[in-house]
């Protein structure tokens, strides 16, 4: 997701966040979860930690970034093929396609393919990618939308295409999108899951799931295996919120850096050369792709 992944224990953890002087990294730390809470923590990366780290992933954290394309800025999906094993060690998914940036929209327009068609396009590929993994129906595939603020014209239309072709498909759609407020007119901001339930799911037959992302400190509190809130993070009625990124984004995240380790990434307990990102939710399978 934004960077290594734009973003997934049964239960929320007591903060144990330690730091390792020979590795100098801060670890998102490792805790007994109350059995009777109902928040679940989850990571995402763009590459997949490989199957002998998932049983050690698996004691920290319920659910997972699952791709269903190459992630932003890679080459390739290191994640292909593995829903059996994830399956096998008991995690939940938060299932994702890379969706296009702005440029990309545009240098497709340019080519007599508009926003709509590309948009549809991209939705059948998700969805052949969806079957060809085995999530059964009513699996929520959620659209990576990388960049914020107010969605151009352009990008509701893809966006908005894209859903609609998810939905019409078996699957159900959601949007992973910023919640950090940004300038839109004096005296007035705007996040990007508001435009998008603004300018979006107003023209849709179905509901969008949102996926918000807001690392900002407040209402985040940095790398952490305590997580937040959910109803915390600023935008109503979200899946999920994922609430630390790899890299932290430095201007923001200013009064929880210390969470996080010296080089400005979070990592995984018991795996300090793992970087990810963290995700809160209400459901230990927050796209229902078991």
């Amino acid at each position: 997701m934004m960077r290594s992944f734009a973003t997934h224990v049964v239960a929320l953890f007591v903060v144990a966040t330690t730091l390792s002087a020979q590795q100098n990294h801060l670890h998102a730390d490792a805790t007994t979860p109350p059995a009777t809470d109902r928040t679940y923590v989850g990571f995402d990366n763009n590459e997949y930690p490989g199957d002998e780290a998932l049983p050690v992933l698996r004691r920290h954290f319920a659910f997972a970034g699952y791709w269903l394309n190459n992630p932003p800025g890679e080459d390739h999906n290191s994640w292909q093929g593995k829903r059996e094993v994830l399956l096998r060690n008991g995690f939940g998914f938060m299932v994702l396609a890379n969706g296009r940036l702005e440029a990309a929209i545009k240098k497709s327009k340019r080519t007599g393919v508009t926003p709509a068609a590309l948009g549809a396009r991209d939705a059948a590929d998700a969805i052949a990618a969806a079957k060809r993994e085995h999530f059964p129906a009513n699996t929520i595939l959620f659209l990576d939308q990388e960049e914020g603020g107010r969605l151009t014209a352009d990008q509701s239309a893809y966006l908005l295409a894209w859903t609609e072709g998810v939905a019409r498909s078996g699957y159900l759609p959601g949007a992973y999108a910023s919640g950090q407020p940004v300038n839109d007119a004096p005296g007035k901001t705007i996040t990007t899951i508001q435009d998008i339930r603004e300018q979006v799911a107003a023209q849709h037959l179905h509901e969008i799931a949102m996926w918000v992302y807001q690392d900002a400190c407040p209402p985040a509190n940095g790398c952490t295996m305590q997580p937040p809130p959910l109803s915390a993070s600023g935008t109503s009625g979200v899946t999920a919120w994922q609430y630390a990124q790899s890299p932290r984004r430095r201007e923001i995240t200013a009064a929880c850096s210390k969470t996080y380790a010296s080089d400005g990434n979070c990592y995984a307990p018991e795996l300090p050369r793992f970087t990810l990102d963290l995700s809160v939710s209400s459901s230990a399978d927050p796209s229902h792709g078991r």
